[in-house]
């Protein structure tokens, strides 16, 4: 696994049939700053059936779920295209796929990584099937018992796969209490393989407290607008707010990697010297007065008086010679 957090825009069924808007998204992700772009590869005949039923009630195009899926397939030429475009803008190109039939066309197109929907996370014959792409594998959590996943961890394991695995929360969009963020070092410990997180919060901030507890990958969902047509369109974040969170998680990487020694100030002299305070009095007082705390006041720089800090050690004391108002005290001022 990369040193850096990868990171993964998905697209998912954003572009809602449309060839052109899925080129639109690889373009649009190639300016976010992310390392790979996702999709996912649905073939409505091998995936579904007519008893599937729709995942929101907002559907208005299509009498089914299946009819859905169909409406929104590609061609195996149109993934290609797809492929390669990714290749020219120096993205990753990851598809979920949701069937055999889908796989059999990623062996032929070829693909860089590839994702298990949290669904098929403990469908064997699938994951079986994946496993011949020769490809690194990351799956999604969000549907999965630790039960679940310990056997397809395993099975993935003794076949000597790189393997990663993302907690998510399947709810779109997710609320901070569905996060799960404590499953990341849970799964960490437990497996010891890259953890990640996969957010369909429809926000930066899951993203961003990911990364600062140890997520080694990140996937969110892209759209153009959350108000667009599509099950994922709330869940996700728009280009603006995906380059936000990016920069984000990229300083977060930033601050990890340079931890701070706070027993060592070296750097700081000068400042110090600045920002400190130095005892002074805040009226004109005679030779012979007793120092009370009620005389005292604190300025800048330090140096040039007793420190501020020491004020307890002069109350009590004479003067031993007339002080002006707000001039600096010393401990020859005083007996």
């Amino acid at each position: 696994m990369r040193d850096d957090i990868y990171i993964i825009g998905e697209v998912g069924q954003a572009h809602d049939g449309s060839i052109g808007m899925a080129h639109s998204y690889i373009d649009a992700l190639a300016t976010v700053g992310v390392n790979a772009v996702k999709f996912q590869m649905h073939m409505a005949e091998a995936e579904s059936s007519i008893y599937e039923p729709f995942r929101s009630g907002t559907d208005f195009f299509d009498p089914s779920r299946m009819d859905y899926w169909k409406r929104i397939a590609f061609t195996t030429a149109q993934w290609m295209s797809l492929k390669q475009h990714c290749k020219e803008k120096n993205l990753d190109f990851i598809v979920s796929p949701f069937s055999i039939s889908s796989i059999n066309i990623l062996h032929e197109i070829g693909v860089d990584k590839v994702k298990i929907g949290s669904g098929d996370a403990d469908n064997l014959l699938i994951i079986n099937q994946i496993v011949k792409l020769n490809k690194d594998i990351i799956i999604s959590s969000g549907l999965s018992t630790v039960t679940e996943l310990d056997q397809s961890v395993a099975y993935l394991k003794s076949k000597y796969c790189n393997l990663s695995l993302l907690q998510c929360a399947t709810s779109y969009p997710t609320n901070p209490t569905q996060w799960g963020l404590n499953v990341i070092g849970e799964l960490t410990e437990r497996y010891g393989i890259p953890i990640g997180y996969s957010d369909h919060s429809g926000d930066i901030y899951a993203c961003l407290a990911a990364a600062s507890i140890g997520a080694r990958m990140l996937e969110f969902h892209i759209t153009f607008d959350q108000r667009m047509y599509g099950p994922d369109a709330s869940a996700s974040l728009n280009v603006d707010r995906a380059i936000r969170m990016v920069r984000g998680v990229r300083e977060i990487e930033i601050a990890l990697k340079h931890p701070v020694d706070k027993a060592d100030n070296a750097g700081f002299e000068t400042l110090k010297i600045d920002f400190g305070k130095s005892l002074a009095l805040n009226k004109t007082l005679p030779k012979g007065h007793c120092i009370a705390i009620n005389d005292l006041e604190t300025k800048k720089p330090s140096g040039y008086g007793i420190p501020a800090k020491c004020y307890n050690d002069i109350i009590g004391k004479h003067l031993v010679r007339d002080v002006e108002k707000w001039a600096f005290l010393n401990y020859q001022d005083l007996i």
